[in-house]
């Protein structure tokens, strides 16, 4: 049965997947383009949460998490931005999609419960799938280049989001730590944008017009499904459905950017994907005696 929920989810897998090709399109900087994704969104959201008196300033510790966040999420986007252009989209969203691994690391070091061993049997089958995805030899000669090291760093921001936003989402609303992250991010990436000289005009309407659906689309619009999706669904079942978007990338990246997907490139994602599957499952994959465990629903 298709619910509300669902259809959200749907809706912003799809926001999401369309961001690689438009950013790979080069019609703009990548890292201008991450400071208009924010401020473009900022400025649907924030005259409405004014207008409808929903924006509260929470107490100072929480105001610092979700300023972190914002500089966070929006560092994620950047670095992705710039993998997205240096290397392959269907490659930097893949790379990316490793966040569920940095989360358990850093759940494992700085928070409880600890990941169990299911986990870190996924994590090690996600990484063989990285190395798969990205070639052996490439891993072998050490040649980590711009698009493989910020297309990892990518998912590291974004887990660090999800780790700092957890705790904060607990204590406001979505659509207030939504507005107050989005200011966060514009003005930090708008800072950084100037600092190093980065071009704020001087776009093709074309351009123009990748960056505003950018904003409304990859991000306003993508965010409050998932969030609405969230509020109302498994968080597993969420996670492990945002994976699909991915895939989905990849498939658009080929029929509209015309990028090659080799067998090995399929091989690896699936065995990465797959990984990150196992790496949800909250009973051990095995029981004594042999007997296998059900999974529970997600």
């Amino acid at each position: 049965m298709i619910t509300k929920p669902r259809i959200a989810l749907i809706v912003g897998i799809v926001c999401i997947s369309i961001f690689p090709v438009l950013v790979k399109l080069n019609y703009t900087p990548g890292l201008i383009s991450a400071f208009y994704r924010m401020a473009i969104a900022l400025s649907i959201i924030l005259p409405y949460v004014l207008f409808t008196k929903q924006l509260e300033i929470p107490d100072r510790r929480t105001l610092l998490l979700t300023v972190i966040c914002g500089i966070c999420f929006g560092s994620d986007v950047a670095v992705w931005n710039i993998a997205i252009q240096e290397s392959t989209a269907t490659q930097a969203s893949f790379l990316t999609n490793l966040s569920p691994v940095w989360v358990g690391i850093g759940t494992f070091f700085f928070l409880k419960p600890k990941p169990s061993l299911n986990f870190w049997i996924g994590t090690v089958i996600a990484l063989l799938g990285m190395v798969t995805l990205v070639g052996f030899k490439f891993f072998a000669h050490l040649s980590f280049d711009i698009g493989f090291s910020f297309g990892v760093l990518s998912g590291v921001f974004y887990a660090i989001y999800i780790l700092i936003s957890k705790e904060v989402l607990a204590k406001i609303s979505v659509l207030n730590f939504m507005t107050l992250s989005l200011i966060s991010s514009s003005f930090f990436l708008g800072i950084l944008s100037y600092a190093l000289g980065e071009p704020f005009n001087g776009f093709s309407n074309i351009g123009w017009f990748v960056l505003v659906i950018q904003g409304l689309v990859c991000q306003l619009l993508a965010w409050l499904s998932i969030s609405y999706s969230t509020q109302h669904m498994r968080a597993t079942r969420v996670a492990l459905s945002l994976l699909a978007q991915a895939i989905l990338a990849a498939i658009l990246a080929w029929i509209f950017l015309n990028e090659l997907i080799t067998p090995q490139m399929i091989l690896g994602g699936i065995i990465l994907l797959f990984g990150i599957r196992i790496t949800f499952y909250d009973k051990p994959l095995v029981l004594p005696m042999g007997k296998k465990a059900k999974l529970p629903p997600l």
